[in-house]
Formats: C-alpha cells, structure tokens, sequence
C-alpha cells in the first residue's frame, strides 16, 4: 500500500484562519511567515506553508512515516507538492534541503517507496532534478506530452517519443534507473481519462468558489461536444482516445500509474478538483465495470502484457541512458525508416528488438485525424502478429500474446487517431 502524503500545508489556513494546534503551540516552527506582518507564505496554494526543513516539524514528519512503516505496515509514500519540502524558512529552494534527504538515507524507510509530486503551487517544478538516489517522481511532462500528441498538437512527436522511451531527455543524464519517471495520464487532481476526452474546460461549480479552483491547463478536448453525448461518431472517438493513451501508458518505459475508474472510464462531470465532493461525483461507481466491460477487459490484457515483460527486473539495477543502449530502436513514419519529426507531422512508429529474447515489436500510433497506410518493416524468417488496434471493436481491439493473429499483409490502414502493436514470431512459435 502506497500512502498519500500531505506535509506542505494544514487546514488551519492564512493569517485570518481557525486555530487548530501548531499555530498555538509554535507558530513561526511549523509555519513560513512574513516576520514583519504575520502574513503566512502560500507555496501550497492552500493558505499556508509547513516550515518542514524546521528541526521541530523534521521530527514530527520522520515520526510519523516511521509510525506508519513499523506499526501499520505501509508499503511507502507519495509526497503530495514535495517541492515544498525543499523550502527552506525563508521560503527559498534549498540545494540540499534537510527533510528530504532524511527520508532518502532513513533506515527504516530504506524499504518503502518513495515518490515525489516533484514540484509545488507556486512554480518550483522540480521533475528530473529532485535530490536523491531513491526518490521516484510523478512525471507531469509525460501527463502533458502525452495528451497533447493524441489531441493532434503540432510539434508533439518529438516529445512523444522521448516520454515513451523513460523521458530520456530529462533522466538520460543521472544514472538513476528507468522507473524513477512515474507515468500518468490522469491522477487524483485534473480530470479522469473520461472527461479529459470529454470536456474543453473544467466544470468546479458545485465547489462553491466560482469555478475559480482547479487547474485550467488540461490538455483536454470533447472532440465536438461538452460532455456526455449520444452522437456514436464522438462517442467512439473518445473510447478511441481512451485506449490509446492507456495502451502508450503501459507500452512506455518507466512505471506506470492509472488512476482509479479511469479502466471503466468513471466520470466526475467534468470536475477537475473534486476533492471536497463527498459523493456521487468522487465515488466509484461499479455499474460502470459492466458498462464498459470491453475497456476494462483491454485494461486487463494490457497489465497483463505489462507484468510478463521480463526486463522489469533486469532494468532495476541499470540506468535509463544503459537500458536504451542495449535495446535496438528503429524508428519509422508511414514508410520504414523515415520518421516525420516536422512541426505538423500526427503519426510514428518504431520497432524495438527486446535485449534479453530479441523478439520484435512494432508501433504504430497515428494521431493523425484521417486512416494513413504504414508500410510494415521486414521481418527476417518471422512473421507479423497483431496484439493490438484500438480501432477494432472488442475483443478484437487486443489479445493475449500467444492468441495474437498472423498479419500477412505487409502494410496496414492505420484508423485515424488509433494505434496498432504486432509482434514478431518464427512460423514454428507458440
């Protein structure tokens, strides 16, 4: 069990808020305040900022993770705006801020994972360059490169393949393994997969502050209609997006995270910060299993593609930038071997051959709004098995390796905003 966090701030608010404890106990210990006027510093975004890095609330912190690790048996943390924890009681980023290495070299959290919101409400966004040796981060360029590419963003590709491949670009040069960079596509704040495909804008009425809360930059579309709609024509354009992103999430190397009910695609009505709503709208919904049994079912085969990669284990030990270098990468555009990494290019393709087995895959997704034919490489005496095309209907859409279909065709009409895997296999493979 992974524990979420929240040492950035309290609920006993700004300078005109309740008092609860730590402002009665020792104010200027738990908090970052203006010395001169008493105004508390809002890095949180939340109306105060915890003085964590102060000797006091450092103790109280480690306490309570080793409390949960030795007493209640947690697996690890997320740190919810641990970029906050890198403030000093000024109020400045630290170089070497104290709480956080404590966690890192922590003997007794030396087991746990520890995953890092590598950034705070302020602007001090800290993904790729957090401190330490064994601290994971959410990675947000993956949430947001990744969105932009399936919505059809000019100059995406690029970035696209980088995030597929553990972001190299911001982790090749440490020598940290390739899971450090957490992926996601959607997370408990923002929109779920449902409504990042479903609406423009976010829709926080019902929190009570004028739709003035949650974040307004979403990478989001409702591909012609906001919100729920009968139209079949967008509704399966959206189930569409939904697949590919979910199938790149788990393709991608690094770790990846799906947030709850994004599988039977729950919907929060367009509510990106629907942490006050006790109800319906944050609840999990299980009609929504048999409702979209088939997207589940994709998600299923998807995890299960997922755990039998046997490299998972072997890339543990091994920096990104190593992993890359022994994996041979190919990649492609709708003819083999000339990928189109201009500014309004919508479509890639690539073909890995695996370090350890030397099986061959090959990807395609095309972003591209209109059905585009890829040219399949050749494959030296093995033939081309499909595993995946969310375009199909399911279950169709995805199967398990060893029931893959042959493809003998040696090019394939790739639907618009869809995405294509085939293995390779000898004739006389399973």
């Amino acid at each position: 069990m992974i524990l979420d966090v929240v040492f950035n701030h309290t609920a006993e608010g700004d300078e005109n808020g309740p008092t609860f404890c730590f402002k009665g106990l020792q104010n200027s210990a738990y908090y970052l305040t203006n010395k001169e006027t008493g105004e508390y510093a809002n890095y949180s975004g939340c109306g105060n900022t915890c003085n964590a890095n102060h000797s006091v609330l450092r103790r109280m912190i480690i306490d309570a993770l080793h409390y949960w690790v030795t007493e209640m048996k947690v697996d690890g943390f997320r740190f919810d705006l641990a970029s906050v924890l890198a403030r000093d009681s000024e109020g400045n980023p630290m170089r070497q801020p104290p709480l956080l290495w404590s966690i890192d070299s922590d003997p007794i959290l030396s087991s746990t994972k520890i995953i890092a919101e590598a950034w705070d409400a302020a602007g001090l966004y800290q993904v790729g360059s957090f401190i330490g040796d064994r601290w994971n981060e959410w990675n947000g360029k993956y949430r947001d490169d990744v969105r932009a590419f399936w919505r059809g963003d000019s100059n995406s590709v690029g970035v696209f393949a980088s995030r597929i491949l553990g972001s190299p670009d911001i982790y090749g040069c440490q020598h940290h393994s390739p899971h450090r960079s957490v992926n996601f596509i959607c997370a408990h704040d923002g929109f779920t997969l449902n409504d990042l495909v479903s609406y423009n804008e976010k829709h926080n009425w019902a929190n009570g502050e004028e739709n003035r809360d949650g974040d307004n930059h979403n990478v989001s579309c409702n591909y012609g209609i906001e919100g729920p709609t009968e139209i079949a024509e967008i509704e399966s354009l959206r189930h569409r997006q939904c697949k590919n992103m979910l199938a790149t999430l788990f393709l991608s190397l690094g770790t990846p995270m799906i947030n709850m009910g994004d599988e039977v695609r729950r919907t929060q009505q367009g509510n990106n910060n629907a942490y006050c709503q006790n109800n319906k709208l944050s609840w999990f919904d299980w009609d929504l299993v048999g409702q979209h049994a088939d997207l589940y079912r994709f998600v299923s085969l998807l995890s299960q593609l997922r755990s039998a990669e046997p490299t998972l284990e072997w890339n543990m030990h091994r920096s990104l930038a190593s992993v890359l270098d022994s994996v041979e990468i190919c990649w492609h555009g709708v003819e083999p071997q000339q990928p189109d990494w201009g500014e309004r290019s919508h479509s890639l393709a690539l073909t890995v051959i695996h370090p350890l087995t030397n099986d061959e895959l090959y990807v395609v997704c095309n972003a591209y709004w209109d059905p585009l034919e890829f040219t399949i490489p050749d494959c030296d005496q093995s033939d081309w098995h499909l595993v995946i095309d969310t375009a199909a209907d399911s279950p169709h859409d995805i199967y398990a390796i060893d029931d893959a279909p042959r493809y003998p065709q040696n090019s394939i009409l790739v639907k618009g905003r869809s995405m294509v895997v085939m293995v390779a296999k000898t004739p006389d493979s399973p």
